[in-house]
C-alpha cells in the first residue's frame, strides 16, 4: 500500500513538473516533445489507481486468516476442470474441512502475474519452478486466498497476489458441498467475497 501510494504521488508531481518545465522553459513549438512524456505519466497515474483495489482485499484478508506456508501446490496456466473457459492460471489448495479434497483458486485479470506466469509455464526451466515449489498462502480456497512467494527459503513473503474462487459460480455448487460452516461463510463475508453472499440451491442450506 505504501509502494502504491508512493508511486502514485510520484507520476502526479512527474506529470506537473514536466507542465511545469514545458510552460515556463519552452516555447509553444517544443509541446509535440512533451505529447509522450505527459501521456505516459497519465496512463501510469491511472495504472497506480487500478493497484489500490486489490491492496485494500489483500488487508482485509490478512485480517481474516492467518499466513501459512504450503509445499508443492498443485498449479497450472491451462484450463481447469472445475473452471472451463478461464486460462488466467490457478492453484489448488487443501480444503480444509476435507483434507482428501483440492479445491482451484485463480488469478483474476492483473496488471502483475507475469512473474508468476513465467514461473508456472509448462515449459519453465526448473530453476523459476523451484520459486513457487513452496508458497505462502492465506485464506480459506472455498471463498477466496493470498498466495505469496518467499523471496528464499522461509523468507517473509513476497509479490502477494489475491486468487479468486471461480468454481462455485462456474459449477452451481452451495458451501455446504465443501463443508463450509456459518462461521467459515462469515469469514469469506468479512473479506467481501461475493460469492459467500450467493444463496444455496433449492432444498439446500448453507
Amino acid at each position: 500500500m505504501t509502494m502504491n501510494v508512493v508511486g502514485l504521488i510520484g507520476w502526479i508531481v512527474g506529470w506537473w513538473a514536466l507542465l511545469y518545465v514545458l510552460v515556463v522553459f519552452f516555447s509553444p513549438g517544443f509541446s509535440v516533445l512533451f505529447v509522450l512524456p505527459l501521456c505516459y505519466c497519465l496512463y501510469r497515474v491511472v495504472t497506480q489507481l487500478r493497484y489500490f483495489s486489490p491492496a485494500i482485499r489483500m488487508l482485509r484478508i490478512l485480517r481474516t486468516y492467518p499466513w501459512r506456508m504450503v509445499q508443492n501446490v498443485p498449479y497450472g496456466l491451462t484450463e481447469h476442470p472445475d473452471v472451463p473457459g478461464k486460462k488466467n492460471g490457478w492453484f489448488e489448495f487443501v480444503n480444509p474441512a476435507r483434507p482428501e479434497q483440492h479445491i482451484a483458486l485463480v488469478f483474476p485479470t492483473h496488471l502483475r502475474t507475469e512473474w508468476w506466469h513465467r514461473r508456472m509455464a509448462l515449459r519453465a526451466k526448473p530453476k523459476l519452478k523451484e520459486q513457487i515449489q513452496t508458497v505462502w498462502f492465506a485464506g480459506d480456497p472455498r471463498f477466496i486466498g493470498l498466495i505469496a512467494a518467499p523471496a528464499h527459503s522461509g523468507s517473509e513473503p513476497r509479490r502477494l497476489h489475491v486468487l479468486e474462487q471461480w468454481t462455485a459460480l462456474q459449477n452451481g455448487r452451495t458451501f455446504a458441498d465443501w463443508g463450509a460452516t456459518p462461521d467459515d461463510i462469515e469469514r469469506g463475508r468479512r473479506v467481501g467475497v461475493s460469492p459467500a453472499t450467493l444463496p444455496p440451491r433449492v432444498g439446500e442450506g448453507l
